[in-house]
């Protein structure tokens, strides 16, 4: 018995583009198109219809744009939320990290090769984020003077969840560090690694490394990127 096919939602304005996701993912064995959409308006009532395994969104569109479809499929709060691939013309910039604050999975640009949009989909609908290192360093450490919190509650909640070695840890993936990255720094396997990852994750509440990166800068954990 074979796995059932990753089933997305397309979420375009242009309908060449549209169409051109369209026939990359579904020339996959493993992927199924179930849905498109022109407009966020759309794309948010398609979603919750259809309820994708992952969404590819697009972030400027009409009516409402992909931010807030993002923010009401995947934001805080919901019980079950949507895995939305961002895919967009835009390189790092604010609205980018405007969209994984909403609750983006990752993203790529419009110029990947399909080889990396397919491998991108693959990689957020087994639950895992799609954040280059490289990406994380500056989307992250460029928007960091925003993202502090007003009081050291947070901070102080953060270091009382976690243990001495899980803080290293998320210091590390805050600094935009790979898993084999992060065991040839701390001298531990990478399955150690996953580990320690995975009770971050648990004990923070949080979906993925993006909101690891996002929370670790909120709390003063990381004060400036290399």
């Amino acid at each position: 018995m074979t796995d059932a096919p990753i089933r997305l939602l397309i979420c375009e304005d242009q309908e060449l583009v549209r169409a051109g996701y369209t026939t990359i993912f579904s020339s996959q064995p493993d992927m199924e198109v179930i849905g498109e959409a022109a407009d966020g308006r759309a794309a948010i009532e398609a979603a919750r219809r259809l309820r994708p395994d992952v969404i590819v969104m697009d972030i400027r569109m009409p009516i409402i744009d992909g931010i807030e479809a993002t923010r009401q499929l995947a934001g805080p709060g919901l019980a079950t939320p949507a895995k939305i691939l961002v895919v967009t013309t835009f390189n790092v910039d604010v609205y980018v990290y405007e969209a994984l604050k909403a609750g983006a999975s990752g993203f790529l640009l419009k110029d990947a090769a399909p080889a990396e949009l397919i491998k991108g989909v693959r990689t957020i609908a087994r639950g895992d984020s799609l954040l280059a290192p490289a990406v994380t360093r500056t989307l992250i450490g460029r928007h960091a003077e925003h993202l502090r919190p007003t009081t050291l509650q947070a901070r102080e909640e953060v270091v009382r969840a976690l243990t001495a070695r899980e803080l290293e840890v998320l210091e590390q993936i805050a600094a935009g560090r790979t898993n084999a990255e992060i065991a040839a720094e701390l001298f531990i396997t990478i399955e150690t690694v996953k580990t320690y990852v995975s009770r971050i994750l648990m004990k923070l509440d949080l979906r993925d490394r993006v909101q690891a990166v996002i929370l670790a800068f909120r709390v003063g954990l990381v004060s400036s990127m290399e």
